[in-house]
Parts: structure tokens; C-alpha cells; sequence
């Protein structure tokens, strides 16, 4: 080594890597004196914020939220608006659900028969022809079949005139309500798909159709129910169980916090407790299932598929299948496999890791403020969800009735073309296009905010993930700069300055909003990106050849790894900024030269850490899972009383399961923030200080022991 060569632990010169730590020998922690990052940025992002407020604003004017809640009609009316002729009748109801595999159905996005609105559901098999026959014997049969047929509906006298007829369906036969819909009720006799019992049924026009031709045009019409309608018992559900869901919310909060309190003292059990208790209860629902699927084999209708059976409105019947449960079974598997091989890999890092969650347990006990930063977090996330979706409904339902035509029978040139139902009787298309019908199909408008919906869309759906991915930075600066302060402090807690955590949330949005709106963007574009990758996915996926998937995989499996870089470059981005007060590019330059100079420790601490942290995760989730799964299917009635009047179970089940997600990601995302926050200022105090009495470590013995097996540490404290 030459005279001139720097030490080891000596900061790179600024003219190598442009870093402005050279020039502030003297540095104790997070800089005090600030300028504004990233004016441009700022400017523009809230010029974007004051776009989506305005076009909020318009939508709330021009849209009604009634379309999102009540079905509708051939006529435009909705079923079961209070104040009008169908109050009491709430569900929608179709005459001739066979024409909904019509392919006209995927242009118009509007099943091609009449639709009306109903106050309850056919209960058993008739046609048209007779009740003809026997309404004359028995009038009970046509009082019964008019309550499905225009109001104006009188009974036809000759068989020409029964087939023509337009007023009434051309049969009925057995249906649930499901969305509001009419669909057909399905059921399984001696394996083979039935609807009352029956295989074979009259159509009315004199054919005989088969089940599965039902099954079809009644999955056809689950493809056009938009994601927008939610069925009353899920509504129902929810009102039942909503004190259980907080409930079961509240006691995964407890846990969370009560993991992040212990981890200070006993990580290393905690991690055991964390691994075992993830393979336990993935044991159990392997378990489970196999149970399940050992209890089926005797029972032949469970040798129906989930394609046999389609989208049902009884869900319980895919519970009642071999295929069901078997698929979870090597769902479940597959992951027990991945945990294992996952915790043999990292048998040799686990050590570290430990370590850094005790130094960041210790961190979190100096500053207690951090564990209800994530609160903050949520509300504003909520915030920013719940705007995003009542404007979505807003422009959805924006625009007046348009009613096309709809010709299923032959080939029509009017076909799909805007017409108007009260003169479409008197035009030409009738006789042009005969049985032809004027039918509601969406709502809209041809002026010019009607001609630029979609526009709006893109742009509601843009700034939401700006908005979400912004809120998840500043909250990440945030904590990144109250851990640094904590860090830089010689004599902990003594020496770490007065609301840390205030104190960087402040500095974060006086002068940052720039830079974390710079980085939020950046990531948006590139989850926007992939998600429209998905959706042309989905959109062309039965066009595709076997060259164009794997070409999809490829690109989907690059935008993936994008993100993950992009948020991974961010995040550290936004520590540096925190630290030192730099602009975006600036601080992401600095962090990635000091990840790269550090590279290997990089991949000793952080994969294992997040790993650790994601076992805490699925093992509150899942233990909370378990809990709601008893109480929810009344299996501990011994003990505690659950709901007995549940619909669908699973959809307050998976809404515990998914909150409890939720809240442990929050609170252990400041555990994860605070270890990498340390780390990064680890790194930093190794090229700045060389352990000397002069120039100290910061780091605590323990951890730089193992971190660095080499020269003792002097050390102040």
C-alpha cells in the first residue's frame, strides 16, 4: 500500500463518487440544515392532485351512484329504487337466459333477451305453451307466470300468437337470486349436474335443451355482472360478523405489538416459535384437507369438476368437491416445501439477523412513537382507497340510458346500433331485423366529458397509485429518519433529539415532498405498466399460440422484477434522504455506490431478515385465520357462540385473514424499516469512522462483532 493510499473505513473522495459527506467531517446524524429537493416534482404532482380533486368534483355531479346498487332493466329502470313501480321488485330477471351464449353478448357487453324486474325468483318448471293450455282450468297458473312477464301481459288465444308474443318468457324454470340476478339454481343427483331435478327441460319453442347448456349462458351472465354489484348476503354476512372481524382484528394488533416487544429479548426463540408455528399451521390445513378429500371419496357427486359445475351462486357446492380440496392440498404443500427449503438455506444467517432485530427492537423501545406511525399510514391509505373508488363510481355511472339493438336471432345490419325504445316500434328496423328489440345497454352520453370517460379512468386509476405509493414513501422517510437519529447517538437515549419521529416527518414534507413524489412516480409508471401487461393478458389470453405466452411470461416476469428493484432502490433512497437532505437522484446514486461497496452484507442481513419478518406475518395471520375459521363454521361452540346465520362463511373468514395481513405488515414494516435504516447507517459509520477514541463507532458492540469479525471496538459508551 502506498503512502498516499487512503485507510480502510476512509470515505470515498468526492470527485470518485460525487458524495457530499466529504465535505462534513463533523457529521452527528441526520443534517439539520435542509434545502427544498425536487421543486419541479412537486409542483407537478400537486398540479395532478388539484386535476383529480376538479374531476372528482364533475363526476359527483354528472354520476349516480343508484346504477352501482340497483340492476337494470330492458327499459332502464331500476329494480328496487324506492319511489318508483319496481320498490318491490328487487332482482332482475331474464327471458330467455339461453341467449346469453349469443356472440353478440361479447360485443354489446348485454345479454340479447328482455330483462325485467321481479319481486322473487321461479320456483319450479313452466312454459308459455302450458300455461296456455291450463290457465283456462286453473287461473292460479297464470297469476303465477304474469308476475314474470310485462306489466301489460294478457294471455294469448292460439299457438302463432304464443310464440310471437313478446310480453312473457318462453318458460321458467327453478332460480336463486345471486347479484340481484335471477340465475339458474343448480344441484348435483347421482353426480350429474341438475337444475329441479331435471337433466333434460322444454325451452318453450318446442326444443329440448340440456343442463349444461343452462350452465353456459348462466356463466355467461356472471362474465357480464360487473365487479361493482355486491350481493346483498355478502352485505348480510357482513352485518353479522362485523364485531367478530374487529375483534379478531384487534387481537392481531395485540400480537403484533406484543412480537415486536418481546423480539428485544428473546428474537432468537421468537424465530423458532415464528418458523415452527408457520409449519404447524400449514400442517394442519394440509391435514385438513386431506380429511376432506378422504370423506369425499365415498360420496359420487364430488366426482364433478369445478368446469362442470361453472361459476354457481351456491359456493358452498365447490366444498363439496374431491377436486377442491385437493387443490388446496398441493397448494399447501407446495408451501410447507418452500418454508422448509427457505429455513435450511438461511440456517447460517439466521444469527445476524437476530442480532439486527434485537438492535432494532432496542430502537423501537427509545422511540415507542413508531408503533403508531403505521395508524397514520392507514388512515391516509384509506383516504386515498376510498376517494379512488366513489370517484370510479362516480364516472362509471356518469351519462344518460343508451339503448342499442339487439337481434339475436340471424344477422342484422341495425345490430348494436343507439336506438330509442319508445319510437323503435314504429321504424323499420323491426320489420328489417324481425326480433329485433331496443334494449338498455350502458349509460352514457356524447358530450365531450362523456367522449373522454375512459381518459378519466386512466387518470383516477394513475393518480391513486401515485397518491397510495406516496404515502407508503413518506411514511418510510419518516421512520428512516427518526431510526437515524436514534443510531447517531453516542449515548442512547440521551443524546437522541426530542420527537425524532415529528421532527423527520416535518422535514419530509416541508422540504421532501419532491423527492418522495419523484420516487413514488417512478414506481407507478411501472406498476401501471405491468397492470395493463396483466390485463392484455387476460383480455387475449385464447388468442395466444404457445411463442405468445411464453413471450408474456418473459415480460411479466421483467416487470416483476422491476418493481421489486425499483421499490428496493426507493426505499433506500429515501433513508439517505432522510439522512442527509439530497434530491432523489442524488440519494439513490449515494445509496446504491454504499449497497454495491457493501454488497455482501447486504445479502447476509436483508433477505433473512425479510424472511424472518414475513414468518411473524403469515404466523398472525394464520393463527388469527384458524380462530375465525372455528367460530365462523361453529366448530368450538363449547366455547365461545359464533354467528349461525352466515351465508358465506368464507367472506368475513378471509376478511380476518386479510386484515390480520395487513395490520402485522404495518407494524413489522417499521421493524423492517428500522433494521435497514441501521444498516445503512452501519455502512456509513464504517467509512466514516475507524473505532479510534478520536472517531468512534456508533454501532453497539454485539452487533459489530458480528457484522465484522475483525480489530476490537473501542467505543464511548
Amino acid at each position: 500500500m502506498s503512502d498516499e493510499e487512503d485507510p480502510p473505513g476512509t470515505p470515498p473522495a468526492d470527485d470518485e463518487y460525487g458524495d457530499p459527506r466529504a465535505f462534513d467531517p463533523e457529521f452527528k446524524g441526520p443534517v439539520v440544515e435542509r434545502n427544498f429537493t425536487d421543486v419541479l416534482c412537486c409542483m407537478i404532482f400537486l398540479l395532478f392532485i388539484t386535476g383529480y380533486i376538479i374531476i372528482g368534483l364533475v363526476a359527483w355531479v354528472h354520476g349516480d351512484p343508484r346504477r352501482v346498487a340497483y340492476p337494470t332493466d330492458s327499459q332502464g329502470h331500476f329494480c328496487g329504487q324506492k319511489g318508483t313501480p319496481n320498490e318491490n321488485k328487487t332482482i332482475l330477471f331474464y327471458f330467455n337466459l339461453l341467449k346469453c351464449v349469443h356472440p353478440s353478448i361479447l360485443v354489446g357487453l348485454q345479454c340479447p333477451t328482455t330483462q325485467i324486474c321481479v319481486s322473487k325468483c321461479p320456483e319450479r318448471f313452466l312454459t308459455y305453451v302450458e300455461m296456455q293450455v291450463v290457465h283456462t282450468a286453473n287461473e292460479s297458473n297464470w297469476q303465477y307466470y304474469r308476475q314474470f312477464c310485462k306489466p301489460n301481459a294478457e294471455p294469448v288465444k292460439t299457438l302463432s300468437e304464443v310464440i310471437m308474443d313478446d310480453e312473457c318468457p318462453p318458460a321458467v324454470f327453478p332460480s336463486k337470486p345471486f347479484l340481484q340476478r335471477c340465475l339458474p339454481d343448480f344441484s348435483t343427483k347421482n353426480g350429474s349436474l341438475t337444475v329441479g331435478n331435471k337433466m333434460l327441460f322444454e325451452d318453450g319453442s318446442g326444443k329440448t335443451r340440456n343442463v349444461l347448456e343452462l350452465r353456459e349462458a348462466s356463466n355467461a351472465i356472471n362474465k357480464l355482472l360487473d365487479a361493482r354489484a355486491i350481493g346483498s348476503k355478502v352485505f348480510e354476512d357482513y352485518a353479522v360478523t362485523w364485531y367478530w372481524i374487529l375483534f379478531g382484528l384487534c387481537i392481531a394488533m395485540v400480537l403484533s405489538w406484543t412480537f415486536l416487544i418481546l423480539l428485544r429479548y428473546i428474537a432468537g426463540f421468537l424465530f423458532w416459535m415464528f418458523a415452527f408455528g408457520v409449519l404447524g399451521i400449514i400442517g394442519y390445513g394440509i391435514w385438513y384437507c386431506y380429511q376432506e378429500y378422504n370423506n369425499l371419496q365415498e360420496h359420487p357427486n364430488s366426482t364433478l369438476t369445478i368446469y362442470d359445475i361453472g361459476i354457481e351462486t351456491n359456493i358452498s357446492m365447490y366444498f363439496n368437491l374431491k377436486q377442491t380440496w385437493f387443490t388446496f392440498l398441493v397448494i399447501l404443500s407446495i408451501i410447507e416445501a418452500i418454508v422448509l427449503i427457505l429455513l435450511i438455506y438461511f440456517r447460517k444467517r439466521i444469527r445476524v439477523a437476530i442480532v439486527l432485530l434485537k438492535e432494532g427492537s432496542k430502537a423501537i423501545g427509545c422511540i415507542p412513537s413508531t408503533l403508531i406511525y403505521p395508524v397514520l399510514t392507514f388512515f391516509l391509505l384509506l383516504i386515498c382507497i376510498s376517494y379512488w373508488v366513489v370517484t370510479a363510481v362516480f364516472l362509471a355511472t356518469s351519462g344518460v340510458p343508451i339503448y342499442t339493438v339487439i337481434a339475436p336471432e340471424e344477422p342484422c345490419i341495425h345490430a348494436n346500433k343507439i336506438c330509442d325504445p319508445e319510437i323503435f316500434n314504429t321504424t323499420e328496423i323491426p320489420k328489417v331485423c324481425p326480433g329485433a328489440h331496443c334494449n338498455f345497454a350502458f349509460y352514457g352520453g356524447q358530450s365531450l366529458y362523456h367522449q373522454y370517460i375512459t381518459t378519466f379512468h386512466m387518470y383516477n386509476l394513475f393518480v391513486f397509485i401515485w397518491l397510495v405509493n406516496f404515502v407508503i414513501a413518506l411514511g418510510q422517510c419518516a421512520l428512516a429518519g427518526a431510526f437515524a437519529a436514534y443510531y447517531w447517538a453516542m449515548k442512547k437515549p440521551d443524546d437522541i433529539p426530542p420527537f425524532p419521529l415529528f421532527t423527520a416527518f416535518g422535514y419530509a414534507i416541508r422540504y421532501h415532498t419532491g423527492s418522495l413524489a419523484f420516487g413514488a412516480l417512478i414506481l407507478s409508471i411501472v406498476q401501471l405498466f405491468k397492470m395493463i401487461l396483466e390485463y392484455m393478458d387476460g383480455r387475449l389470453k385464447s388468442a395466444q399460440n404457445s411463442i405468445s405466452r411464453f413471450l408474456q411470461c418473459c415480460m411479466t416476469c421483467c416487470f416483476w422484477c422491476l418493481e421489486k428493484m425499483v421499490k428496493f432502490l426507493n426505499r433506500n433512497a429515501y433513508i439517505m434522504i432522510a439522512i442527509y437532505g439530497k434530491n432523489f437522484c442524488i440519494s439513490t446514486r449515494d445509496a446504491f455506490n454504499l449497497l454495491m461497496r457493501n454488497i455482501i452484507r447486504v445479502a447476509v442481513t436483508d433477505e433473512v431478515t425479510q424472511f424472518i419478518l414475513l414468518l411473524g406475518k403469515i404466523l398472525i395471520s394464520g393463527f388469527i385465520g384458524i380462530l375465525a375459521f372455528l367460530v365462523f363454521t361453529q366448530k368450538i361452540p363449547m366455547i365461545v357462540e359464533g354467528p349461525t346465520s352466515l351465508n358465506y362463511y368464507w367472506v368475513p373468514l378471509l376478511t380476518v385473514i386479510f386484515g390480520a395481513y395487513l395490520i402485522a405488515q404495518g407494524c413489522f414494516s417499521v421493524y423492517a424499516m428500522c433494521v435497514e435504516t441501521i444498516f445503512i447507517c452501519f455502512c456509513e459509520d464504517l467509512e466514516r469512522n475507524d473505532g479510534s477514541a478520536e472517531k468512534p463507532y456508533f454501532i453497539s458492540p454485539n452487533l459489530h462483532g458480528i457484522l465484522i469479525k475483525k480489530h476490537p471496538v473501542p467505543h464511548k459508551q
